[in-house]
């Protein structure tokens, strides 16, 4: 008997109460030695299971309230936006309401989708239909008539260099673009767009261009 066969008998007998054994060798074909290991019969490439559930109607509740009630059902990937378009963040959700949402409720989709809820302000009227922003200028000018002048500043490229006045008498900042909408601009709309300056003027909405 060599050393080799010795030890692992000794080492079999020091644990035998806890069941170990000594592992086998065996040859990978090119003459080196290899040890064998045991799996867990459930395959590397298993992919997990994601749960199904509904999704609720979130409509009319407070921005927050939403999002809690979804992630108790699961749902953790959880977005929204301003739904009249004037690309406001929400900042402080207890101050927004959802007035529309990406699915529908009652239709049953996996937990890991993606919820997006239009709001706004608990103040305002929700719309009919969620505004989008403006799309990206491109080498148009887009019309950006009552549009919010950060979404529009946000439509134009980013090396645009624009100038945004107040439209009224009173000759006030526009220190909030998203406050602000646009009463007139210059390029017109449709003009081609080559890198020239931007000039906006604009009101606070509520109020009107004169």
């Amino acid at each position: 008997m060599n050393r080799r066969t010795l030890a692992c008998t000794a080492a079999l007998v020091a644990v035998l109460g806890a069941g170990t054994a000594c592992q086998p060798t065996e040859t990978n074909g090119t003459g080196s030695k290899t040890t064998a290991t045991a799996t867990s019969g459930t395959g590397s490439n298993d992919s997990k299971t994601v749960a199904k559930k509904t999704v609720p109607n979130f409509v009319g509740m407070g921005l927050q309230s939403a999002q809690d009630a979804a992630q108790k059902q699961g749902f953790y990937a959880l977005k929204s936006h301003d739904s009249l378009g004037r690309g406001r963040f929400q900042a402080f959700d207890r101050n927004w309401k959802v007035c529309s949402q990406n699915y529908k409720a009652g239709k049953v989709v996996p937990t890991d989708t993606e919820l997006d809820f239009g709001s706004v302000k608990l103040d305002e009227t929700c719309p009919a239909k969620d505004q989008s922003a403006p799309s990206a200028a491109g080498g148009t000018m887009p019309d950006f008539h009552g549009k919010s002048v950060k979404a529009a500043r946000a439509a134009l490229d980013s090396s645009t260099s624009i100038t945004v006045n107040d439209a009224s008498s009173d000759d006030r900042m526009v220190l909030i673009e998203s406050n602000w909408q646009v009463c007139t601009q210059k390029p017109a709309a449709g003009a081609k767009l080559a890198g020239q300056p931007v000039e906006f003027t604009a009101v606070k909405y509520g109020e009107t261009c004169p």
